[in-house]
């Protein structure tokens, strides 16, 4: 009989994370929202079963992900959003890519696949704030994997 130790893992933080798109670490975004699967169920009844109703798993979809950052003289974002305007863009593969505390160690990486910008929102102006001016970016993407 083979006896187990639990070992102790702590959970990981979520503050320590990259965004990289197209092989380049670009994004340096301070929040990503949307890495989400979710997988629609088709319920079927079957005859003289009276206790549970059967969960057939049906399309899985992918929601948008979208990324928020302090704006900075670099652009690559609002330059990629406005080709899609244009008509005239390509999609990429990118990653989120949670680390260690150090920042160092890749702990876990969701690789999205054929991505482009669908929506790009702008910062909220207040001469009474001093607050940091956000940009923010929603990419329509075809699947999300664990890497």
């Amino acid at each position: 009989m083979a006896y187990y130790t639990e070992q102790k893992i702590p959970p990981l933080m979520s503050f320590r994370f990259r965004v990289e798109i197209g092989g380049i670490i670009t994004a340096h975004a301070s929040e990503v929202t949307g890495l989400q699967v979710d997988t629609e169920t088709e319920q079927y009844e079957e005859g003289g079963v009276n206790d549970f109703v059967h969960q057939l798993p049906k399309r899985t979809k992918y929601p948008h992900l979208t990324l928020k950052r302090g704006i900075t003289e670099r652009d690559e974002l609002w330059e990629w959003h406005q080709e899609v305007v244009s008509g005239k863009f390509k999609r990429k593969s990118g990653a989120i890519i949670l680390v260690d505390v150090t920042g160092d160690k890749e702990k876990w990486r969701w690789n999205f696949h054929d991505a482009y910008p669908v929506k790009w929102t702008g910062p909220d102006f207040k001469a009474d704030s001093n607050t940091v001016a956000f940009e923010t970016v929603e990419l329509a993407h075809n699947g999300i994997k664990k890497g």
